[in-house]
């Protein structure tokens, strides 16, 4: 995640030459990836989106984000 970028709320994820945007409601992405790759981020993001969302508006209250647990 990029705090103070712009909504709807997303993150950012990288993988070899890929890169993908992935918005945290929807789940749509914007970019290109492995296909393996791509269903781990997705499977993630079920894991982890409340948290994503939560952390996408801590830095409006001044808090640092919260760190995550990261794909296996």
């Amino acid at each position: 995640m990029f705090y103070g970028d712009q909504r709807p709320p997303h993150f950012h994820a990288v993988y070899g030459d890929g890169e993908i945007v992935v918005e945290l409601q929807s789940g749509a992405i914007d970019g290109r990836f492995l296909r393996r790759a791509l269903l781990l981020v997705l499977e993630w993001l079920d894991a982890h989106r409340d948290e994503l969302s939560a952390n996408w508006a801590r830095p409006e209250s001044d808090l640092a984000p919260a760190k995550l647990e990261p794909l296996p």
